[in-house]
């Protein structure tokens, strides 16, 4: 008589080999400890304006003076010798509303309006097509703005008006803290 494994003893046996297949020798993945060196550090990033997932305030807004927000930021990894900023529309495709790069490393926060002064650091292009603030303008619905600020390990040194795409090139390999807040906007009707 010939017996047929149990499905649960063929399930068993095929992980098992699929596990030894997937061993690898030491040194062929990096350590925990390189994996954590590779990992940027999560700090905070606020704003006196307005409350992570809150609206955005009109006044920084293309619907008001259109100044940039205060932004204040605490917890950056130590080794931190610049910053760089990008605001983002995710709903719009990933319009790009501010690119800052080489924000001084001893900089905690920038104030209301830092757009187009040396606290700001170096400006790109946004997609409105000039540099520095363009606030929330969404031509329907409610969107969300997303500020990344990354900590890095030295200045990012690109050339004048650089892009986002250039900016976020450029943070390969310099990267050691990220972080975050999400605005919101909806503009009246």
């Amino acid at each position: 008589m010939i017996r047929t494994p149990k499905p649960a003893a063929v399930l068993a046996a095929t992980i098992l080999v699929v596990a030894s297949a997937c061993a690898s020798a030491p040194g062929d993945h990096p350590s925990n400890e390189e994996s954590t060196m590779a990992t940027p550090v999560m700090f905070t990033l606020t704003s006196t304006a307005f409350a992570d997932g809150g609206a955005i305030p009109r006044k920084y807004t293309c619907d008001a003076a259109d100044v940039s927000p205060p932004l204040a930021w605490a917890g950056a990894p130590a080794g931190t010798a610049a910053y760089a900023l990008l605001v983002t529309d995710p709903d719009a495709r990933g319009f790009v509303h501010w690119v800052a790069v080489d924000i001084p490393g001893s900089a905690t926060g920038l104030a209301e309006g830092a757009t187009g002064t040396a606290a700001a650091g170096l400006e790109g292009r946004t997609d409105f097509g000039r540099t520095g603030w363009g606030g929330p303008c969404p031509p329907s619905g409610t969107h969300r703005y997303v500020f990344e600020l990354y900590a890095l390990t030295a200045p990012l040194g690109l050339a004048v008006r650089p892009s986002a795409d250039e900016v976020r090139r450029a943070l390969a390999g310099r990267t050691l803290g990220k972080a975050t807040l999400i605005g919101t906007y909806q503009r009246a009707k």
